[in-house]
């Protein structure tokens, strides 16, 4: 190393370089998708969600110059912390189209629920890397996951009561990958699986509301509801066709800019996109998502302990169930439950949190050199 250059210096050289770049880029689409989105709308969304692109920016500069190794202490912190949030939205939450998810907090809004994905990934980083269920070799058995299964029920119950049928499955989804990677015994995993349908007749019966159980059925035959509950669905779908290969331009979608389409600047983002700029470009979106995904896996597969692979893997699958759940149910092939676009779709908590999961990317490809 020559003289004058600090360790961190020589490192930095070490970045994840495609994964910067392939961020960069959806990021920058998806300002530019979202100024199309919201031309007609009394404020230009577009500026609130640059400002939290680059709020985030900065927190993963930040945290390049700390191990991620730190992160295992916060753990149950943050989990505690996240907790008392949603409880905060219980009782003093700001109620927007009959759900209550969003705290006040002077001229900004947070959404707890949206941090608390990061915070199921450090705690369960945190446990199976430390084997905190008391096993240190071979495969977990089914007893071994009821502490972290508890941990990870509990907030998400709360979300549903908010209600959030959306980012309440993120979650669990980000907890069940999780579980997968820790090596569960295949008999236990199947029970785990019996278990969840238990928990879907429950949630059914017990905590979904009415609206929600609707945006099912819809799913399952839309035209029946097409002047009503499926107007959504079947919206969305149109606007993703009329697309075709090459889009109608940008700006000059008329299922976006006619507000045909509901909720264009969050869950039907996407819909906007494949309308206004056709097939082609759709694909090189999912392609964008696809390498982000694998590219996080890489990580994982390549860290230099179990906490940073553990990490990854929550961080990898936050970005594929979120993409996979948005893509899916604008396009019909899954039911419409709320999910926005990671790093598309406008929100600044949601923003900043996905940026937060690449910055720990970053972090745990760096620190691999750094030993």
């Amino acid at each position: 190393m020559p003289l004058g250059t600090s360790a961190s210096e020589n490192k930095l050289d070490k970045l994840h370089l495609p994964l910067i770049v392939s961020t960069a880029i959806i990021c920058t689409l998806g300002v530019i998708n979202l100024i199309s989105a919201t031309r007609n709308a009394a404020t230009p969304l577009w500026h609130a969600q640059a400002v939290a692109m680059v709020i985030g920016a900065i927190a993963i500069t930040v945290s390049l110059f700390v191990d991620y190794r730190w992160l295992s202490t916060l753990a149950w912190p943050a989990y505690g912390g996240t907790v008392l949030l949603l409880l905060g939205v219980v009782v003093a939450g700001k109620k927007v189209l009959g759900a209550r998810r969003w705290l006040a907090i002077g001229r900004f809004q947070l959404q707890p629920s949206e941090l608390l994905k990061i915070a199921i990934i450090l705690l369960l980083a945190r446990w199976f890397s430390r084997d905190e269920t008391g096993v240190r070799q071979g495969h977990y058995r089914l007893r071994d996951l009821f502490f972290p299964a508890l941990f990870a029920l509990i907030p998400i119950v709360l979300v549903m009561k908010q209600p959030d049928l959306g980012t309440a499955l993120v979650t669990l989804f980000i907890a069940f990958t999780m579980v997968l990677f820790a090596k569960v015994r295949l008999r236990d995993l199947l029970m785990l699986a019996a278990g969840s349908v238990v928990i879907v007749v429950v949630a059914w019966n017990k905590f979904l509301k009415q609206y929600q159980k609707d945006r099912i059925w819809t799913f399952l035959d839309p035209q029946a509801f097409a002047k009503t509950k499926g107007y959504h669905s079947i919206q969305s779908i149109i606007a993703v066709g009329s697309g075709q290969w090459s889009g109608k331009g940008w700006g000059e979608g008329t299922q976006n800019q006619l507000r045909f389409l509901p909720e264009q600047h969050t869950d039907f983002i996407f819909s906007v996109w494949a309308e206004e700029h056709g097939f082609v470009a759709c694909f090189v979106l999912v392609a964008l998502y696809t390498f982000l995904v694998l590219a996080a896996l890489d990580v994982a597969a390549n860290a230099r302990d179990k906490f940073g692979s553990f990490l990854c893997i929550g961080v990898a699958s936050l970005f594929f169930w979120h993409a996979f759940i948005n893509i899916g149910m604008v396009i019909g092939v899954l039911p419409v439950v709320g999910v926005p676009l990671p790093l598309f779709s406008y929100g600044g908590t949601s923003v900043v949190v996905d940026l937060l999961g690449v910055g720990m990317l970053l972090n745990v490809s760096l620190r691999r050199f750094m030993f």
